[in-house]
């Protein structure tokens, strides 16, 4: 083998290391030009949430009106329908509310819920205002644990039907997850 050296185990000719390959080596085919835009024309667009309400009263309908999204109400999205895939269950912070979305969660968990949905986030929405007791606060620490929880807070115009006003800062960080992007 002229022009082949060896260094330890190696073999190494005139232009580097000896490379040994398996399988069939020849040209390249030329790649096709593939249809749709290119990686600089891509278009991003905002993901589609499925609002659903884990009980009656939960708020799926305003959150839906607020930020957009489908409202699936207390029905799962269909996504060979057209529905989007991406779900945010919504509960209300009472007793009654969290375990309605605890029992909800437990069908992701044990992959009893429809094929086609991937559960995003809990969206817990106030119900009254003030500061929640103790045993509802550890419990939705509970739920926090095994997935994000958004977290919204008492809107008295919302009472009254008025989703024209200000979106509270409280509830920023879930604005930016729906893509909703004026306060």
């Amino acid at each position: 083998m002229k022009g082949v050296a060896m260094q330890g185990n190696e073999r190494h000719g005139p232009d580097g290391p000896e490379i040994w390959i398996r399988g069939p080596v020849g040209e390249p085919e030329p790649r096709q030009r593939e249809e749709g835009p290119t990686p600089a024309q891509a278009v991003v667009t905002p993901r589609q949430f499925a609002w659903v309400a884990t009980h009656g009263g939960a708020g799926a309908s305003t959150l839906a009106t607020v930020f957009g999204g489908h409202d699936a109400g207390r029905s799962w999205p269909r996504p060979d329908q057209g529905e989007p895939g991406s779900v945010l269950l919504v509960g209300r912070t009472h007793a009654a509310g969290l375990e309605a979305v605890s029992h909800t969660l437990d069908i992701f968990r044990r992959g009893d819920a429809p094929p086609g949905l991937d559960l995003d986030a809990i969206v817990l929405v106030a119900d009254a205002p003030g500061r929640l007791p103790r045993q509802l606060a550890q419990r939705i620490k509970v739920i926090s644990s095994v997935i994000d929880v958004y977290r919204v807070p008492w809107v008295p115009d919302w009472r009254t039907g008025d989703l024209t006003g200000p979106l509270p800062r409280e509830i920023t960080s879930l604005a930016r997850l729906t893509g909703r992007t004026t306060p």
